[in-house]
């Protein structure tokens, strides 16, 4: 038997099909453009999207002996799309860095009741919330607001391209800010603010339930051999969480993807005074019954990509003609000590703790000997250091936090995981899992068609495959660094006010 995790990311998405023991059998992953028509807009092309989907869950079922029998998704947050009667898309998807709610956010959660929200949805107000994206096109785009027969996101789109009744993971509704996370359920006075109806939106459904099924004529156009069960997965956070062998309290993933975030797991819901005060949410775990929170930076693994975009063309054409990959090309040029340089990451607005649409990156302390891999280095210090500081926050609004496990792209680079440990002064554990998101949504798959528990599917397989330990020198540079790199943000969001 084996099962497909699907991610539906911000930069592209990619299928992993995986056997019940954990093995990985075949991947494929395929990227689209991120489309920023205006200042502070963000949008996906949805139709681009799920064609992607289609072509990467085509191409590892071409890959397989062994069928698939069951699948889930882990998708990206906060995007929605509109669709009219037909099925047909109206609007482009506005992804999580997308902040033209802005004004939006502020004056309606201020109508609403900022308290009250945070204590049905377990959010404080913040553009990238589905909820605000939904306000601003019933505002700005009534056409389309009255030709939309649903909103849905990624993770039920999909279903509904798929023929089955759309169905919304826990988690995934949570980061809608529409979702009661105690009750589970569309929360009736929000909505009726909206003037929005529940049948507008997905069904909600725990992480691991069975959404519905593939028949096999359709399943058959994506390259299955038989009709396949889809079960509900969650929010790309959890989800990576999950396969990473978050599967206790005490153990926080690190994640680097286009955003970077911790993700932890919570026994219980919080929604305390100190929590709200720094952003810092909670909602459903991709395990049914337990909770999280999150802490990320919007600026993550996205600044790497900026810097081989704008300043890495010499490494783009090198790893074209050497085959290797410019972004390793880039690392590794890297110096060994920490930089003079300090950089206040906000190169797409912040995220906990300041959730600041307005804030600006800075690079500070540039001189004419300032060399390329020097620039590559801050600017990776500078994302750790704003990930210690939501560290310390957390751990100051009662959560411990006893161990890190790392997942995403950059785990693949030995010294970006050590410059990470070097800035938290933690250890961080690489598991065995290349594809955290991918493996905690297959195994959530594997759960419902075999009926064991995922807590026991994951940890019998998980791994670890390396345990990177902080060098004592360098963290104490860095907590020097640290505490320079909490007084920019106060500094500098003067020169930014409008």
């Amino acid at each position: 038997m084996s099962f497909l995790g699907l991610d539906i990311g911000t930069g592209g998405c990619k299928a992993v099909v995986f056997s019940e023991s954990g093995k990985e059998l075949a991947a494929s992953y395929r990227e689209y453009p991120l489309i920023r028509p205006y200042p502070g807009w963000a949008e996906l092309d949805s139709n681009d999207v799920i064609q992607k989907c289609f072509e990467v869950i085509r191409e590892v079922n071409a890959m397989m002996e062994d069928p698939v029998q069951a699948m889930c998704i882990s998708s990206q947050g906060e995007a929605f799309t509109p669709i009219d009667r037909h099925g047909n898309i109206l609007n482009n998807a506005m992804v999580s860095s997308d902040t033209r709610a802005q004004n939006l956010s502020v004056s309606w959660s201020r109508s609403f009741g900022e308290e009250k929200i945070y204590q049905i949805t377990g959010h404080t107000p913040h553009p990238l919330f589905t909820l605000y994206k939904i306000l601003w096109l019933k505002e700005n785009k009534p056409t389309t607001w009255s030709d939309t027969f649903q909103f849905l996101c990624f993770e039920d789109l999909f279903q509904y391209k798929v023929g089955i009744e759309p169905h919304i993971s826990w988690p995934l509704a949570g980061r809608t800010m529409m979702f009661d996370v105690i009750n589970h359920q569309w929360n009736s006075e929000i909505l009726d603010a909206l003037k929005l109806s529940p049948s507008q939106l997905a069904r909600p459904v725990a992480s691991g339930d069975v959404a519905g099924y593939i028949e096999l004529s359709i399943a058959q156009t994506l390259g299955f051999k038989n009709r396949i069960m889809v079960v509900a997965g969650g929010h790309d956070q959890t989800c990576a969480a999950l396969g990473a062998g978050v599967t206790k309290s005490g153990v926080c993933m690190y994640a680097t993807g286009t955003v970077e975030c911790f993700c932890p797991m919570l026994e219980t819901s919080s929604f305390t005074d100190e929590l709200r005060k720094n952003n810092l949410c909670c909602y459903d775990f991709a395990i049914k019954g337990k909770y999280t929170t999150v802490a990320y930076s919007l600026t993550g693994g996205n600044i790497l990509r900026w810097m081989r975009d704008e300043l890495g063309h010499e490494e783009v054409l090198n790893a074209q003609q050497t085959s290797q990959n410019a972004y390793s090309l880039l690392l590794d040029q890297m110096p060994d000590e920490p930089t003079d340089l300090l950089v206040l990451p906000y190169f797409s607005s912040t995220g906990t703790p300041y959730f600041d649409t307005k804030a600006k990156g800075a690079i500070i302390g540039l001189q004419l000997t300032t060399q390329k891999a020097e620039i590559t280095k801050a600017l990776l210090e500078g994302v750790a250091l704003e990930m210690k500081l939501n560290l310390q926050l957390m751990e100051e609004s009662g959560m411990v936090i006893d161990s890190f496990i790392a997942t995403g792209g950059g785990t693949r680079n030995k010294r970006w995981t050590q410059l990470k440990a070097d800035v938290l002064n933690k250890a961080i554990v690489t598991r065995n899992v290349k594809e955290a998101g991918c493996y905690g949504a297959a195994m959530l798959a594997a759960s419902a068609f075999t009926n064991q528990s995922v807590e026991a599917l994951i940890n019998r397989n998980s791994i670890d495959s390396e345990v990177t330990v902080p060098d004592p020198g360098k963290a104490g540079i860095y907590e020097v660094k640290f505490n320079k790199y909490k007084q920019l943000y106060p500094l500098l969001k003067q020169f930014w006010k409008e």
